[in-house]
């Protein structure tokens, strides 16, 4: 059983439809621990022409184009996208992107995917939370050192494009009975800049919080835990 009796096995107005949904990878966002060092910027919606944006995992802000928030310069926006300045580059980001990030965080290795190292700091509670992406979907993810693997809803497994119904089938144990999950894999898994590849997890029909980042991603790491800092150093 994982963090919140969650199962371990397998487990507005003027606002647009856009937001809603991008906000449902934004889970807790005032929980959400940034990488350490670095300046994390999501695009969670627009509300016209205005930028929703989500620096460091603080609370959603509406960014005019040409105004700055948090080191972070809105240059333009269109439909679903905008373009944004951060320490003098330019990144064009989508509604429901994974986060981008610049500074000395998620890896040590060149290029996308290639970081060996993932820093992350304890929120509310002692927990850990961080943005990642599965498939190269933008999720949010709770480290959960008692799962046993990745474990997800069906809705969340939904949103991230994944056909978990072609999955094994399992049973599972939860607060309110035995019902059927699905064990799945995962083509890839990334947090910061590190990216690791066929990774197990499970899906459960009932809702939770949020997904949980367990064991089969966490056995590739080397896990060092000082006060609130998680270090995850890739093993090879």
């Amino acid at each position: 059983m994982g963090a919140g009796g969650w199962p371990c096995l397998g487990r507005l107005g003027a606002a647009t439809v856009r937001v809603q949904l991008a906000l449902l990878f934004i889970v807790l966002a005032g929980l959400l621990a940034p990488v350490a060092h670095a300046q994390s910027v999501a695009l969670a919606g627009m509300l016209g022409s205005k930028a929703l944006l989500i620096v460091n995992g603080g609370a959603p802000k509406s960014v005019a184009p040409g105004e700055t928030h948090q080191g972070v310069k809105v240059v333009s926006t269109a439909g679903d996208q905008a373009v944004l300045e951060l320490s003098g580059k330019r990144h064009t980001v989508r509604v429901g992107d994974a986060p981008v990030s610049v500074g000395a965080g998620g890896g040590t290795g060149g290029g996308a995917g290639k970081g060996s190292r993932i820093v992350l700091t304890a929120g509310t509670g002692g927990h850990f939370f961080t943005p990642g992406q599965i498939n190269g979907r933008a999720v949010q993810f709770m480290v959960d050192t008692g799962a046993t693997g990745v474990a997800m809803s069906a809705a969340d497994a939904e949103r991230a494009g994944i056909n978990y119904r072609n999955g094994q089938p399992v049973q599972m144990s939860t607060a309110n009975g035995v019902t059927q999950g699905f064990r799945v894999k995962l083509a890839s898994v990334r947090v910061g800049d590190v990216e690791v590849y066929d990774i197990d997890a499970v899906v459960s029909p009932q809702p939770m919080p949020y997904m949980l980042l367990g064991n089969s991603f966490l056995t590739r790491f080397q896990m060092i835990r000082e006060n609130d800092q998680m270090t995850l150093v890739k093993r090879f």
